[in-house]
């Protein structure tokens, strides 16, 4: 498993499909996570996405023991031994490493917004790898982009429901999501901007499924990009598509 791409000592946030991965090498997903911090080193620190969709649904969320519907590997980042979990109820995520502390106490009420860890990540000068996925199941970090320019073709919504803090104490709590106009019949539509990325030589490392099948980019390059995009009037092309 080829890790060159991940720079050392940096601030990574993965998104991951890891059954190749398993396949291929018969690692369980915490020897993928040592793995990757022996490439990270001791001043390195992994996010891991932790996304939970059941909240809007009227089930509880309980920051202890909710788990991740992302795969194995983020679960196996849930339960790490002193990784932090940051407290929006749908888009969470478990932090481990040199800088977890800097995410303790992190509770965004949007889940893209300025004080999101996906803000948090980009003044970091963090970088984002992708495994094995194409963009449209992976880069969540577009609609942080577009909630910070206020795109016209998603709105906020809130949500409220029942929330377990650390203090084990259940309250009624709101978020929001900075959702796609389904009233317009906006579909997310990514995979051209991903394509964009790599004309650019954004996206350094492999396409999914192929070699390594991991990707990184930086984070504030990223927003950069996608900013570009949407102010230049061609988020309908590279973005989002109306059925």
């Amino acid at each position: 498993m080829d890790f060159s791409n991940i720079r050392r000592g940096s601030t990574v946030l993965l998104h991951s499909s890891f059954s190749r991965i398993h396949r291929e090498h018969r690692w369980r997903p915490e020897q993928f996570i040592e793995k990757l911090f022996e490439r990270l080193g001791g001043e390195g620190t992994l996010l891991l996405p932790l996304f939970n969709f059941d909240f809007p649904k009227g089930v509880a969320f309980d920051i202890r023991t909710t788990p991740s519907q992302m795969g194995a590997l983020t679960e196996a980042g849930r339960l790490w031994p002193g990784a932090v979990r940051t407290g929006h109820p749908i888009y969470s995520f478990a932090v481990i490493g040199a800088k977890a502390d800097l995410f303790s106490g992190v509770d965004n009420q949007s889940g893209y917004g300025d004080d999101s860890p996906f803000a948090l990540l980009r003044q970091m000068d963090g970088d984002i790898a992708v495994l094995d996925l194409p963009d449209l199941h992976s880069m969540t970090f577009y609609h942080h982009v577009e909630e910070m320019l206020e795109v016209d073709y998603r709105f906020h919504k809130e949500f409220t429901g029942a929330y377990t803090g650390w203090d084990g104490v259940q309250r009624e709590k709101t978020y929001s999501i900075f959702v796609r106009d389904l009233g317009r019949g906006v579909l997310t539509s990514v995979d051209r901007m991903g394509e964009l990325l790599w004309d650019k030589g954004l996206y350094r490392g492999d396409r999914p499924k192929q070699a390594s099948g991991l990707r990184v980019v930086s984070a504030a390059a990223l927003y950069d990009e996608v900013a570009s995009v949407i102010r230049d009037g061609k988020a309908r092309e590279y973005l989002y598509d109306v059925e």
